[in-house]
């Protein structure tokens, strides 16, 4: 199955249009029921992996539109970004699904822990526009998770915030750095079958160049 460039751009757009949706809806919707203290709100690591992968997305999206290719920064961040995606996912749906808190609009909550991960999967994996993405670079997926980690074991430490119980110093810091080691370890495991699926020929869907008048 053969689609031009500019229609998996559209589509592109379209799941960051919706997941950025989502992540708004979600926050007026708790802003109407309580106060709301947006480093809080935006301090989640779903909502933060969810804003990073559709502004990859979407960055790639327009560039395509524009009749450029996206430099190869923009494809590991993609690639990085699919990887957060993949944890949110697998994350939510095997330990957190059917657990009091977290996002409480159903359709926004779907969007941001199935949807929009399964598409970010499904896209790297089936579109032809990412080359095979070396081995050595596969560190670069750990940098935004380790920052995430630091800034919330700082906040937990200060103001005393935590955006999840395991991370929440009362319970001892050797129990919160075996978590920060389990976050790890599962972000480098998707971050490599994601660097894995980049060296696979797309099997459904191949992009087409776009071609501009001259």
């Amino acid at each position: 199955m053969r689609l031009p460039a500019h229609s998996i751009a559209v589509l592109r757009l379209g799941a960051a249009a919706l997941t950025l949706t989502a992540v708004a809806a979600t926050f007026f919707s708790t802003a109407s029921r309580a106060t709301i203290n947006p480093f809080n709100f935006f301090g989640f690591f779903t909502i933060q992996s969810n804003l990073l992968a559709a502004a990859a997305l979407g960055a790639t999206a327009v560039l395509v539109l524009l009749g450029r290719t996206a430099p190869a920064w923009l494809v590991l961040a993609r690639a990085a970004t699919t990887a957060y995606m993949i944890v949110v996912g697998l994350v939510y749906n095997t330990l957190l699904v059917g657990l009091p808190g977290g996002v409480e609009l159903p359709w926004a909550n779907t969007v941001l822990h199935v949807v929009f991960p399964v598409y970010c999967l499904l896209d790297w994996a089936l579109v032809a526009d990412r080359g095979p993405q070396p081995w050595r670079r596969l560190w670069v997926v750990l940098v935004y998770p380790v920052l995430w980690c630091a800034v919330v074991l700082v906040r937990g430490a200060t103001d005393g915030w935590v955006p999840y119980p395991f991370l929440n110093p009362v319970t001892g810091y050797g129990s919160v750095l075996l978590y920060v080691l389990l976050i790890a370890v599962a972000v480098i495991t998707a971050g490599a079958a994601v660097f894995g699926l980049s060296r696979l020929r797309p099997v459904t869907v191949r992009s087409e160049p776009v071609r501009t008048r001259g």
